[in-house]
């Protein structure tokens, strides 16, 4: 596959663009966006980059991390604190996301978004207000393993590093969690399947692959 050098800043004012215009595939007012991929790839740093371009383009939208909707502590380290099958299926609230995120979001929603419903750090309840999303408003959901539960993404953006840069990338106490990602890119091969690829393996000069649908 064949990218092309960008900056971090004129893909944002790219995906920007194309997102003025997008319409969301089952008639609803608010198209919804992945920026996919692994915590060392920082997609939650692209999702503010985009933002800030959709605002000053006069577009109301809302980041939303998945780190926000995570399973309780008792649930998701049962098997203990580093269980690959338990991070890979059951680690984040994809139930929740339905409901507080993406329901509201529906045609026939109201679009009353719930940004975050539990603290990573304290493992309670954040008890965060609801974030009313205009018609038009976009929203930006970051995190990763998000092209593997069906979500309604009207594009997706994968942000993709190589196994050995995730492996440098990723806090030694971490490690644990690579095989994950090993078998997310073997199950749903998000490079193949998302609407954009970055490859950020060198943070200072990332590529990526154009629009391709």
């Amino acid at each position: 596959m064949r990218l092309e050098a960008i900056t971090w800043e004129r893909l944002a004012d790219r995906l920007a663009e194309r997102l003025l215009g997008l319409e969301p595939a089952d008639g609803g007012q608010r198209p919804r966006v992945a920026l996919d991929g692994a915590p060392a790839a920082r997609p939650g740093d692209l999702a503010e980059l985009v933002a800030e371009a959709l605002r000053t383009r006069g577009r109301p939208c809302l980041v939303v991390g998945t780190h926000g909707f995570l399973r309780p502590a008792s649930l998701r380290l049962e098997h203990g604190r580093e269980d690959v099958e338990a991070y890979y299926d059951g680690w984040f609230d994809t139930g929740a996301l339905w409901r507080e995120v993406f329901g509201p979001l529906d045609p026939d929603g109201d679009g009353r978004v719930l940004p975050d419903l539990r603290d990573p750090v304290t493992d309670r309840a954040t008890r965060s207000a609801y974030v009313q999303l205009p018609p038009g408003g976009v929203l930006l959901l970051h995190g990763p393993l998000l092209l593997r539960h069906w979500f309604p993404f009207d594009l997706s953006v994968h942000v993709l590093l190589s196994p050995a840069a995730l492996r440098r990338r990723t806090p030694e106490a971490d490690h644990w969690t690579l095989p994950a990602y090993a078998r997310y890119e073997q199950e749903t091969d998000p490079a193949g399947t998302a609407d954009v690829l970055v490859r950020a393996d060198d943070p200072r000069h990332p590529a990526w692959s154009g629009f391709r649908s």
